[in-house]
């Protein structure tokens, strides 16, 4: 099942809910028609599960990117580089599942619809917490307003993905230095 997800997910990434047509996926993952809406009930159900699998898989990339890290500064710098790397080269310009979803979120149903704003919360989250860790551990001034830099970092990294799926993101150390001014 991974393998089949691990191959929808691409053409999610690259058409969007709508542009992905069952002949597309059908393609990318080899199966027929039938033997995807057997595993999947319909194209909401390959959609729902490959974008749980890329939602699960970044997350479990990003984790072992973080690990060992000691500060919320160094962790939020890597958390850039991960994004910068993302949106950088093939890879970028199959650009973001969260995103493309963002994009239709208005035609997604409720429960597609929620797992998105789920994804981006976790996302916001993730930065609230690598904020204040920063602060605790000094890293990052003790006066920042932790939700609103959470809000633009989160941005930026949506962002991001969206410029990688046209061209590679300048000079990504001059840009995490640039950003990480905004926590001194």
């Amino acid at each position: 099942m991974d393998a089949v997800l691990a191959s929808a997910v691409p053409v999610f990434r690259e058409h969007g809910y709508d542009g992905a047509s069952i002949d597309l996926l059908k393609e990318a993952t080899g199966l027929t028609a039938g033997s995807l809406y057997k595993a999947f009930k319909d194209k909401k159900g390959v959609f729902a599960a490959a974008f749980t699998y890329y939602v699960e898989d970044r997350q479990r990339q990003l984790a072992e990117r973080l690990r060992g890290l000691r500060t919320g500064r160094e962790r939020i710098a890597e958390t850039l580089r991960f994004y910068l790397d993302s949106a950088s080269g093939s890879e970028g310009r199959q650009g973001c599942l969260v995103l493309a979803g963002l994009i239709e979120a208005t035609t997604l149903d409720g429960a597609l619809h929620d797992a998105l704003w789920k994804a981006l919360a976790n996302n916001r989250s993730a930065l609230i917490a690598m904020l204040r860790e920063g602060q605790e551990d000094g890293s990052i001034r003790s006066d920042l307003v932790v939700e609103p830099c959470a809000d633009i970092l989160l941005g930026l990294l949506q962002g991001l993905r969206a410029v990688g799926k046209l061209h590679d993101p300048a000079d990504h150390d001059a840009l995490v230095a640039t950003a990480l001014k905004t926590l001194d």
